[in-house]
């Protein structure tokens, strides 16, 4: 069985062929392990093997080992994303604890997020979370009405829009995969030149990042390969 540090060095190899692939340029990509159900000593592992951004869904779950490891690693050694559903009862750990949200669909959440940001901690980078596939099972906001709730977004002032995130619904198909993720694409975009900040495309996981990556993905979502599967 492979250790963490060794799926580490597999998965970053892997996104350099796919960005080679792509023609794109190395290290355009940010792998952004997701240790939901993982435990703050294998989160330590992947952290002494480079490993710097972590993705979290459930609050408590994460509350509970940002805790754990504020003193096994250097301050601000680790950036904590916060990636799953997000309650209003739950903004203000969120916004005291992460620096990036990939997970904003409503402008109330933003709202909150913003105003209970810490002044002495910079803005809170967010992402807003489109439902490409209109699942209703999935969070996120119609691609039609992206535009102008990342206009309200960005008005805020204590977060700073970065982009745009989704989980389409599963798809085995490599060009299917690509053509789902391409309108997003396209309209980041477009923001990107509208907006001073607003440089990320978070999309791709275990089973899409290289059609994700080909379509200009900037940050992929990655757990089981890292971690194995989730107990």
């Amino acid at each position: 069985m492979a250790s963490i540090s060794e799926n580490i060095s597999a998965v970053r190899e892997q996104i350099r062929q796919a960005q080679r692939q792509a023609g794109r340029s190395q290290d355009s990509v940010t792998l952004l392990a997701v240790s939901k159900t993982q435990d703050a000593v294998r989160i330590q592992q992947a952290w002494a093997a480079g490993q710097r951004d972590f993705g979290e869904n459930y609050l408590q779950e994460a509350l509970d080992k940002i805790r754990a490891l504020a003193q096994a690693v250097p301050e601000n050694g680790i950036v904590w994303h916060f990636i799953g559903p997000i309650q209003s009862n739950k903004t203000r750990d969120i916004a005291e604890h992460f620096a990036w949200v990939h997970s904003v669909d409503r402008l109330k959440i933003a709202q909150r997020l913003s105003d209970q940001r810490p002044a002495g901690l910079p803005p809170l980078n967010v992402c807003v979370q489109v439902n490409l596939s209109q699942e209703e099972s999935k969070s996120g906001v119609a691609l039609s009405d992206t535009a102008a709730l990342c206009e309200q977004i960005d008005n805020l002032p204590r977060l700073r829009l970065r982009g745009l995130m989704a989980i389409p619904a599963p798809c085995e198909d490599t060009a299917q995969q690509r053509l789902v993720f391409r309108p997003l694409a396209q309209l980041q975009q477009t923001l990107a030149q509208r907006f001073t900040h607003c440089d990320t495309l978070s999309i791709g996981m275990s089973a899409d990042y290289e059609a994700a990556i080909a379509e200009g993905s900037t940050m992929v979502r990655i757990g089981t390969a890292i971690f194995g599967a989730r107990p």
